[in-house]
């Protein structure tokens, strides 16, 4: 496993909109605020053209352009880091024109993004052997002030801090709009973890996953290399994080049905799945846990819920690729990784 260089203060972090762009409020507003944060911070900034774009169809421009932008950055060796400005619907009609084989020629950098970009934080890791960074996009560190989350994942990427835990509450209702665009997050709800079976656990493995929205689409198509990739790694085996967006929940009890039978879990050796954008949804008798445990209770290995990963901020970096240790007791989490173990 590839583990970029951390960054540092004076490096280039270069901002691209593989997904949707900051062309609308409160995007543009946050991003323009999360560049000045970024150079408080000591870091020089390489905006990519599409960053304020709106030209294409569920993304900031047309694929072809998207993936110029992404495979420009990937190229540039001064470029340490490279940051989604945002999610969005069709990320996955760019990955045709991505140059992953240069990409794992090339010295490895840090990617960071969430949802959507799903389509680059997986398959950087599964295709290029290449650790990424689940987690915020670039207009949330434009919010006044910093969640700790937020400070959790630039701290991550610099190496100062390689232990994460979950947060004590969490946002249901936003409060960020057009006219309040540096809105921090609005976290009125008590942090709950869900634990099947409901015990303390610790275990350890590869941490691989995202979203399902996106994880679904990949799946057997032919950016699908996830059996040889936990066949490489069956020794330490995966620890799978999973969120959903647009994903009801029969959605989710469906893909990861899907998931499952096309073999992704053969070496799971835990899940870790956030709050679903449809939290307290219920359908024919199912509610998002069973939605989860009805399909994964045959691997027989932990399944932790309601965490703070995805769409219903805060959320904990997830290092895609790292080696790492997940200890619960009560109602707390803590994930260690070791960015040191390749």
């Amino acid at each position: 496993m590839r583990i970029p260089q951390f960054l540092k203060k004076g490096d280039f972090i270069g901002f691209a909109a593989p997904s949707f762009g900051c062309n609308i409020e409160p995007y543009h507003t946050a991003f323009k605020s999360a560049g000045n944060k970024f150079s408080a911070e000591g870091f020089l900034l390489e905006m990519g053209p599409n960053c304020f774009l709106g030209e294409g169809t569920g993304i900031s421009n047309t694929p072809e352009k998207c993936a110029e932008e992404i495979n420009a950055f990937f190229s540039k060796d001064d470029i340490k880091a490279v940051i989604s400005c945002g999610g969005g619907e069709l990320m996955c009609e760019i990955l045709d024109s991505v140059d992953f084989e240069q990409m794992k020629a090339n010295e490895p950098k840090w990617f960071l993004g969430y949802s959507d970009n799903t389509n680059l934080t997986f398959l950087l890791t599964t295709l290029c052997d290449t650790a990424s960074v689940y987690g915020p996009c670039a207009p949330a560190f434009g919010m006044e002030p910093w969640h700790s989350s937020l400070r959790d994942t630039l701290d991550l990427m610099m190496g100062n801090k390689t232990e994460i835990t979950g947060y004590p509450l969490w946002e249901k209702e936003s409060l960020k709009d057009e006219e309040h665009p540096l809105e921090p997050y609005h976290v009125t709800e008590e942090r709950r973890l869900v634990s099947f079976p409901k015990e303390d656990h610790r275990f350890s493995g590869r941490m691989l996953g995202g979203c399902l929205d996106c994880l679904g689409i990949l799946a057997g198509t032919k950016y699908d290399k996830v059996t040889e990739f936990t066949e490489k790694y069956k020794e330490d085996g995966i620890i799978w994080y999973l969120e959903a967006c647009d994903l009801n929940i029969m959605g989710i009890r469906r893909t990861l049905w899907q998931l499952l039978h096309a073999g992704w879990f053969d070496t799971a050796k835990g899940f870790l799945i956030g709050r679903p954008l449809c939290y307290g949804e219920e359908m024919f008798g199912v509610d998002q846990y069973r939605a989860v445990t009805d399909v994964l209770q045959s691997l027989q290995v932990p399944v932790l819920m309601d965490l703070d990963i995805g769409h219903l901020p805060p959320m904990m970096p997830m290092v895609n690729g790292a080696y790492a240790e997940v200890h619960t007791g009560g109602n707390d989490i803590r994930i260690s990784y070791d960015l040191g173990r390749v």
